[in-house]
């Protein structure tokens, strides 16, 4: 996809409602939202333009889309704490962002609790069948991993959703609000429709032909067999009716109660055109899978660097490790502001250095053995530190180190390691903060845009192909063991890495993305333009990008090799255009930063998919 593909971002998404406010009474005759077709030719007043900075008092947020950041923010205003707040802009964005953000999906959030001074973990990942085993995913026809289109658009893909029983556990701990009251924003979009622009019909029109192939994918992104018109307004008011009911019933009714036992019937038989000639291959869930599903709460990562102390997401993410490992080991280098190339070298060093270890050693660690406090320790960092030469970048892959707790000073460097794997770039993040000083960063996905392609009939709503994130196919015989394999109830290694740092104990920065495994660049970069760089927040974000994830090239934004290239190639790196998708175009950030207490700035971007929404309750002057 060109560039130009995703500037368009800017006209995105306005309620056909906008002028009403979000949580006013929300009810809609019955017989009107049964007669609005999803979709829709009709036309509406053009969305307002977005913000990318905003500060003020009250309470903030950054999200992608206007309509998920008027959300949270009328949820501020009416009392709603941060939890709150995110949790309805999730559920907005599950409207708005249908083929990234849904409740078919999972995620993962953390926490910072004004109250008790502490950062929290919600891990609410999908996880595999009780069926699924290492080989699930090879042909036994040619002993090989399926192709990786087919495995996506399959059952197979289908991890047990984790959304909403991670909304209903984030509630119970921290909420204020019930899942009843902060449903009525979302389904109030669903109902009244959002404005099509050039981004989501583009996202439809790459997804065109397998949403052909599945019957009410077609008929709910597909309105009248077609794509969907830039300025037309797109209703889905089959996810409005299962919104409410939700809301009724709460997450037990997918869990244990009958949207459950539909969710497991789609994956078990994919409801494929018959005229289709696409082999959709049937999953493995059961409805007892969804019963044993559980989200889990989870002791954050947490490493100091420069005086501050950056916490994340544990496993089963990557995202705090690898960005915790990276951070430890450019802790034992200075850098300069005025020297940017230098410091830029030894960020995509120690990413290099951290991405082995995150390859070799991070899985679900309840089903594998993490050494998560040793990839973390200063001994384990210094120890990988000393590989780095200032002016010489290392071949790439490089090996794994050895986090055993027996430290050298300097061990030889490698050349062999097992290749990234793949890992979608389609998720969305938010950050958002209370008049209380609670703050949530928070990263929901359902993997590819689009998912695995396959809407749960009559519910409006797209299905993950999370499963996929897993090594698909298992090690030869006497190669390393892989901690990603598939297993029964194991949870596949994530990028996600919704980050929060502290100040004297006091939140400083939330900062998250997009992006696959560029989740952790990006959030790494943006915490080095920030703290050492001496970057304000908004250039910060808008800073051109680079990601190393231990691979021959470092894949930059063109802006980046303009800048930078010439230097760092003089130091050994081979910079080439990130591929994407996008092409050309690394992540989608939302940030945060606590300027003095309770004068917050909200930052997204101002530029990459044409831009996100960042507002404040209370407006500084």
């Amino acid at each position: 996809m060109s560039r130009s593909t995703w500037s368009s971002r800017a006209f995105r998404h306005c309620s056909a409602s906008a002028a009403l406010a979000v949580t006013a009474a929300l009810a809609v005759p019955a017989a009107a939202a049964a007669a609005a077709p999803a979709g829709g030719a009709r036309h509406a007043p053009a969305p307002p333009s977005r913000q990318p900075v905003a500060t003020g008092y009250g309470g903030a947020v950054s999200t992608v889309d206007p309509d998920a950041s008027r959300t949270a923010i009328e949820v501020l205003r009416r009392g709603g704490n941060a939890m709150d707040a995110a949790i309805a802009a999730g559920a907005t964005l599950g409207v708005t962002e249908p083929y990234v953000s849904a409740i078919g999906g999972g995620g993962y959030i953390t926490y910072y609790d004004a109250r008790t001074r502490r950062v929290h973990a919600f891990d609410g990942r999908e996880f595999a069948p009780a069926a699924m085993r290492a080989d699930s995913f090879v042909d036994p026809a040619t002993g090989k991993a399926l192709p990786f289109d087919q495995a996506v658009t399959s059952g197979l893909s289908v991890g047990v959703p984790g959304t909403l029983a991670q909304w209903d556990l984030a509630l119970r701990r921290f909420g204020t609000r019930d899942l009843r009251t902060l449903l009525q924003p979302a389904i109030r979009v669903a109902e009244k429709g959002f404005v099509v622009d050039q981004e989501f019909r583009d996202q439809t029109a790459v997804n065109e032909a397998r949403f052909r192939d599945i019957v009410p994918t077609r008929e709910l992104f597909l309105p009248g067999g077609k794509l969907p018109e830039v300025g037309s307004v797109f209703r889905n008011p089959d996810l409005a009716r299962t919104y409410r009911e939700l809301a009724k019933r709460g997450p037990a009714w997918l869990y244990k109660g009958e949207l459950g036992k539909e969710v497991a019937r789609t994956v078990a038989k994919p409801p494929v055109d018959p005229a289709a000639s696409r082999n959709v291959r049937p999953g493995l869930m059961k409805p007892a899978d969804l019963a044993a599903y559980r989200a889990l709460p989870k002791r954050p990562t947490h490493v100091p660097y420069r005086g501050l102390d950056v916490y994340g997401e544990p496993p089963s993410s990557s995202g705090g490790s690898t960005v915790g490992e990276a951070l430890n080991i450019l802790g034992n280098f200075r850098l300069d502001a005025k020297d940017p190339v230098t410091a830029l070298h030894y960020y995509l060093e120690a990413s290099k250095l951290a991405y082995a270890d995150r390859g070799a050693y991070v899985g679900d660690p309840d089903k594998v053995r993490v050494p998560l406090d040793e990839l973390l320790s200063q001994g384990f960092a210094r120890e990988r530190a000393c590989l780095i030469k200032p002016d010489q970048a290392a071949a790439a892959p490089v090996a794994a180190g050895s986090p055993d707790g027996r430290y050298a000073p300097c061990v030889p460097p490698g050349t062999q390691t097992r290749a990234l794997a793949f890992e979608g770039p389609q998720t969305t993040h938010l950050v958002v903060a209370d008049r209380w000083g609670n703050v949530v960063a928070y990263n929901v996905s359902i993997e590819q845009f689009g998912g695995s392609g396959i809407t749960v009939p009559g519910r409006g709503f797209l299905l993950n192909n999370e499963l996929t994130d897993f090594t698909l196919q298992p090690p030869a015989p006497g190669a390393p063991a892989d901690p990603n394999l598939p297993a029964p109830h194991k949870r596949p290694r994530s990028s996600m890495a919704p980050t929060i740092v502290l100040k004297d104990g006091r939140p400083k920065l939330a900062v998250g993305t997009p992006g696959g495994s560029t989740i952790i660049t990006t959030v790494l970069q943006i915490l080095l333009n920030r703290i050492d760089l001496g970057m304000d927040l908004p250039a910060a974000l808008a800073a051109p990008r680079a990601t190393q994830r231990n691979t021959p090239s470092v894949f930059a934004e063109q802006a980046f090799i303009d800048r930078y290239g010439r230097d760092l190639a003089a130091r050994g790196h081979r910079l080439d255009p990130f591929p994407g998708p996008p092409q050309g175009v690394i992540g989608a950030a939302t940030a945060l930063e606590v300027l003095r207490p309770g004068l917050v700035q909200a930052v997204a971007e101002p530029v990459r998919r044409g831009g996100g929404s960042a507002l404040v309750v209370s407006p500084a002057h």
